[in-house]
């Protein structure tokens, strides 16, 4: 397998969970006999500060010219008071757009290990099993108008748009409903209906979707009562579906079953290059301390090679890597608890899932050449 990869770094804690999520996958490609081409980018904080743009065009070009895109973080305090269209926000939001993938996955799996890291009582959190499927290029984080009212040079007020096309909901549904079918045939869909008509279409047209997949179960559920569930009961779900902002808060309330958003990955596909980076954000307080939990950006790279290069068995060894370590007791500052028996940095954490890993795949080869 070949595989061009565009490196994104970006800000904040992003270049140190990024490398480390390189070496696990440089890992892969040595013991597995691939080839996996990285070309590094600038994006955000960092090209602004390069490029005075958060996105060059020549990094969106090398983006649209790879296979698959992998993201660190975006965002740096020190460019808040930009205009919006000018912040390092901006130039994911564009990114995003430019690749086209409108459904975003964010797969939360309860670890074991780290229930002592949980705010939630262990026998909640027991067994949790859930993908978000987040639609990502509508509502009110793309859609127009939007803007602010002034009174000379102060705003008085401000307004954005939420609005959704049916075929925005039909193709994000269908990628829901593929997805339950390869788990527990089961969609949760999340709207708030009895409010807003775009929930009101988001209703009926995940309706009219499952239609056509009588073997997958469909429920539907407010977004407030979901969100008490997440942390009530979050077993009970399978495939849960949704919008933009419903998305993105929910899959960050999600991250209290493992006790931090540092495990958390995220995959956007269905357009015409996927994107892959981790849930959490840039973390500027604790950039350059060595001590950033790097284990979401390499789930992240575990993604990419089941969604995009379909490579199942290399993917589950990187999963099956990260959960023998934490089993083993390591643990990022941010999961430390009572279980821990050893807190590593973000260097040190990728080095152990790297050789865990090739551990994986020797013990793999050994048991078929018998």
């Amino acid at each position: 397998m070949k595989l061009r990869i565009a490196l994104l770094p970006g800000d904040g804690i992003g270049p140190e969970v990024t490398h480390e999520a390189v070496r696990v996958l440089q890992a892969v490609a040595e013991l597995c006999n691939h080839e996996f081409e990285f070309q590094e980018l600038p994006i955000g904080g960092a090209a602004i500060k390069e490029h005075g743009s958060p996105l060059p065009i020549s990094a969106l070009d090398a983006c649209l010219a790879s296979r698959a895109v992998l993201l660190g973080a975006v965002g740096a305090p020190e460019y808040d008071d930009l205009p919006p269209d000018r912040r390092p926000e901006a130039g994911l939001l564009t990114l995003r757009q430019a690749l086209g993938g409108f459904a975003n996955l964010r797969p939360i799996v309860f670890y074991e290990a780290l229930a002592p890291a949980s705010p939630l009582r262990p026998e909640r959190i027991a067994g949790a099993d859930l993908l978000i499927v987040r639609e990502l290029l509508g509502g009110l984080y793309f859609s127009e108008p939007r803007g602010f009212t002034t009174e000379g040079n102060t705003p008085v007020a401000a307004y954005n748009t939420l609005r959704y096309e049916a075929r925005e909901i039909e193709r994000v549904a269908h990628i829901a409903f593929q997805a339950a079918r390869r788990r527990r045939r089961k969609v949760t869909s999340v709207d708030k209906a009895n409010v807003l008509e775009t929930s009101q279409l988001w209703r009926h047209t995940v309706a009219r979707v499952a239609r056509s997949y009588p073997d997958v179960a469909l429920e539907h559920i407010y977004v407030d009562a979901c969100a008490m569930r997440l942390v009530s009961e979050p077993a009970r779900f399978d495939v849960v579906l949704t919008e933009n902002l419903f998305g993105d808060i929910l899959s960050d309330e999600a991250a209290v079953i493992n006790g931090s958003l540092g495990t958390l990955a995220s995959a956007t596909i269905g357009g015409a290059i996927d994107l892959y980076e981790p849930v959490h954000g840039s973390a500027p307080d604790i950039a350059g301390r060595g001590i950033a939990n790097p284990i979401g950006a390499i789930a992240s790279a575990a993604l990419m090679l089941r969604y995009t290069a379909r490579l199942e068995q290399e993917a589950c060894d990187i999963e099956m890597a990260i959960e023998q370590v934490l089993d083993a007791g390591y643990a990022t500052p941010d999961l430390h608890s009572a279980s821990t028996r050893c807190v590593v940095g973000t260097a040190e954490m990728g080095q152990l899932i790297t050789e865990a890993l090739a551990e994986i795949v020797d013990l793999r080869r050994a048991y078929h050449a018998v």
